[in-house]
């Protein structure tokens, strides 16, 4: 098991060195005019200059990134350009802000789409084509396009929820569960209409199985072979897709913050790529790359503990 996680943990530091690397160029060759988007039109040549000579824009791209790194290596992330806040800082701030809406959102999905996934793979019938068809819906619909009529609806029209901003839970719970009812709603809507139909896929092939028959043989009631035996076999399977989901709504909340103008971390990368913000974007990439390495061992553990066909050595 400490093997496992070992190995894991290393091809996960190897794919978070990758991506950095991939981001920190790809900003590179992406983002211009740094010092004037900092400094404004008015800045004359002379200051321009100065700013760029300033934050290390005149080296060598190499020796910038190097130097990052080190310091990344060491815990210090650097601080923004613009507001000159400490990227850690910046990030402690607006974490628990996409967290919140990710775990809400994934929890309440695994929730409904389970109960959705096995009715229609026992009943079969209507259920189990409405499930089919709200998967293809679920795939079909952008996200935005849900959270735009949430709020025209809810927030505009019938005034039942804010359109926008954020509450902390410490300050108001009621107006923090307020705030985030219409944003989880829209990733939700279209996370648990393509996890049902995923879990109702596991769920139907496990019931196929020759060893479900065997226990049915036995006397054993429908009810214990659904919830101990094939919910159990089915949930690898189920794991999986909710992490994959769980990865797509860290993605997601990027459009969904910046349209309920939460203060999230994807709301603060699409500010800082607009203006060339390394340093924050830089931040934001080394947090959700760490985030995914560790949701994955998570499931990977998760698995290995409900099969043990697939424990992990």
């Amino acid at each position: 098991m400490l093997a496992f996680i070992a190995r894991r943990l290393f091809s996960g530091a190897l794919l978070l060195l990758v991506i950095s690397s991939l981001a920190y160029f790809l900003m590179f060759f992406s983002s211009s005019n740094i010092a004037i988007n900092i400094l404004g039109d008015s800045a004359t040549i002379e200051q321009l200059k100065a700013k760029e000579v300033e934050l290390g824009l005149d080296r060598p791209i190499l020796d910038r990134y190097l130097e990052w790194l080190g310091a990344a290596l060491q815990g210090d992330l650097g601080t923004s350009w613009f507001s000159s806040e400490p990227i850690i800082s910046a990030l402690l701030n607006r974490l628990p802000v996409t967290l919140t809406l990710v775990i809400a959102t994934i929890v309440l999905t695994a929730i409904v789409a389970t109960i959705l996934g096995m009715a229609a793979a026992v009943k079969g019938g209507i259920i189990d084509r409405i499930v089919q068809i709200l998967g293809i819906a679920g795939f079909a619909v952008p996200g935005f396009v849900v959270a735009i009529f949430l709020v025209t609806v809810f927030a505009i029209q019938l005034f039942l929820f804010p359109a926008t901003g954020w509450v902390p839970f410490e300050e108001d719970p009621v107006l923090w569960f307020q705030s985030l009812v219409l944003p989880v709603t829209a990733i939700f809507i279209g996370a648990v209409a393509s996890s049902a139909a995923q879990i109702r896929s596991a769920v139907k092939s496990v019931l196929e199985k020759d060893w479900v028959r065997t226990l049915r043989s036995r006397g054993i009631s429908e009810g214990e072979i659904l919830t101990k035996h094939v919910l159990r076999a089915a949930a690898p399977a189920g794991l999986t897709i909710l992490s994959l989901q769980f990865v797509g709504m860290l993605g997601g909340a990027v459009i969904i913050e910046q349209i309920f103008a939460l203060p999230g971390m994807g709301f603060l990368a699409l500010q800082s790529t607009g203006v060339g913000d390394t340093p924050v974007v830089m931040g934001v990439v080394v947090v959700t790359v760490i985030i995914v390495i560790l949701v994955n061992l998570i499931v990977d553990l998760a698995n290995g503990w409900l099969n043990p066909k697939v424990r992990v050595k």
